[in-house]
């Protein structure tokens, strides 16, 4: 038994890892384009000369794979691991770039992996100084970075049929395959069709030009990175703040569902129980955070203002502010805690657990409790609305709460271990794995360097959703047999 276990057990190729690297390496020589032409317009020639650079080396490695041959077919654990190495490699090679601003290479690297994994964290205590290309670059990687993982999840979710099935109510009559890269075009004109709108929204409510356009791409993407030291706070009116966060919020709905509306689909696409769920969440911390806030002296207008901001900043792992964070009482702390861990939706560019996970959780919660009252021979399937939910949806979704809950008590005892307060230090690794980029004050220039590291990890973790990084470091995804083709 355990011999055949072994033989159905299959180690990476890698001439099939380094085949799709190459492809990926292509793509992302396309995308540093762009950062490279704002370099040039801004007139940051040392920064274009090193983005030049790397696009010169990542078209060499995607013109070297191309005598790799063609795989017939890509395994799961290969696709986990080209994933994983595409954001490891990513921000590696754009913290070169960054460096010319006069980063040294820890505070690049950090800047790039906080970029490319949506979250938002910096250790820098100022931005403005910066030079806009710098700048630009920062929100343009978040945009690409919410970009990649929803191709990911498109992915991934193959593997999960509750979610095939949701892929496939938007097609007629196409095949499995055909039906993922369908989804998949569909995704990316909705993705940038929302980046359009928020750009085109926030420059007609009075933002400049490149105001408005980094906040778009930092908004659409979940990403959080704002050219301004105070993020919202900085902005000229309330009303763009509140409008920076609402795109947030039509980032964090799953995008699949914009592709039903435009079907005419409007009432079952309003009715999605997840949908539902986020803007339940999103209420619910907003009013929360808004109360607190008043009942700490803040005045009845301000509290509402700025607890919507932060609610929804917070659920839809945003991670804007239009206030100190480390200004906020304890119970606020909580709040923005729980809203960050729980996220957005899944198949958006939120991080956190997801909603769905959330609800399937909640509904075995209550199958459990009504199993108790019915007789021991009854049969009692459980479903998530009109979906039947099976064992493979179960156990996925329990298994990645549970890895969010073990990664970020780790990542907790390292920095009360270091001496940090035991709620803010849980605040600032839930703002990590969740990728949302709220800070309790923690993150910053005097943060130890092994610290840093672990927020970095705990940023691909989140973003990578824990299990594609497990693969790359399980030894028997490099040892063993390997297919032939």
């Amino acid at each position: 038994m355990a011999e055949g276990r072994l033989t159905l057990r299959y180690a990476v190729r890698l001439a099939a890892i380094g085949k799709y690297l190459g492809q990926l390496a292509f793509i992302l020589a396309l995308l540093s384009g762009v950062p490279l032409i704002a370099a040039l317009v801004f007139g940051d020639y040392a920064i274009a000369g090193r983005y030049a650079a790397v696009i010169m080396l990542l078209l060499l490695l995607s013109l070297l794979s191309q005598k790799l041959p063609t795989p017939s077919q890509l395994q799961q654990n290969e696709a986990m691991v080209i994933v994983t190495l595409a954001f490891i490699l990513s921000p590696l090679l754009m913290s070169y770039p960054m460096m010319a601003t006069g980063l040294s290479w820890g505070e690049a690297l950090f800047e790039a992996i906080s970029a490319v994994t949506t979250t938002g964290l910096s250790t820098l205590e100022r931005v403005e100084h910066l030079p806009r290309s710098f700048l630009f670059a920062r929100a343009w990687m978040q945009w690409y970075g919410g970009l990649g993982i929803v191709a990911l999840s498109v992915a991934l979710l193959l593997g999960h049929h509750i979610a095939s099935r949701r892929l496939a109510e938007s097609t007629t009559g196409e095949g499995l395959a055909t039906t993922a890269r369908t989804h998949a075009r569909r995704v990316l004109g909705v993705y940038l069709l929302l980046t359009l709108l928020a750009g085109l929204g926030l420059f007609l409510l009075g933002m400049e030009p490149f105001v408005a356009v980094t906040h778009a791409l930092a908004a659409v993407s979940t990403g959080g990175f704002s050219p301004y030291d105070d993020s919202l706070h900085g902005l000229a009116h309330a009303n763009q703040a509140m409008a920076v966060v609402l795109f947030g919020l039509l980032g964090a709905v799953p995008l699949h569902l914009y592709y039903r509306l435009r079907q005419h689909h409007i009432l079952p696409s309003l009715k999605d129980v997840e949908l539902r769920l986020l803007l339940l969440t999103c209420l619910l911390a907003a009013v929360f955070i808004s109360l607190l806030l008043y009942r700490s002296g803040m005045a009845w207008g301000d509290a509402i203002f700025h607890g919507v901001v932060q609610g929804i900043s917070a659920q839809t792992t945003s991670g804007f502010s239009s206030l100190p964070i480390q200004s906020l009482n304890d119970d606020s702390k909580l709040v923005i805690i729980i809203a960050m861990f729980i996220g957005g939706g899944l198949g958006s560019t939120s991080g956190g657990v997801k909603i769905l996970r959330l609800l399937i959780l909640l509904r075995l919660l209550q199958l459990l409790l009504q199993r108790i009252a019915m007789p021991s021979h009854a049969v009692m399937r459980p479903k998530l609305g009109q979906r039947a939910l099976d064992e493979t949806d179960i156990q996925g979704s329990l298994l990645l709460i549970l890895l969010f809950v073990t990664v970020n008590i780790i990542s907790w005892l390292i920095f009360v271990f270091h001496g940090y307060p035991p709620l803010d230090a849980l605040f600032e690794v839930v703002s990590a794995t969740g990728t949302v980029g709220l800070s309790s004050g923690i993150t910053g220039p005097e943060l130890e360097p092994q610290l840093r590291l672990v927020l970095c990890v705990d940023m691909l973790l989140g973003r990578l959703e824990i299990v594609a990084l497990l693969v790359l470091l399980y030894p028997y995804s490099w040892i063993g047999r390997r297919t032939e083709s």
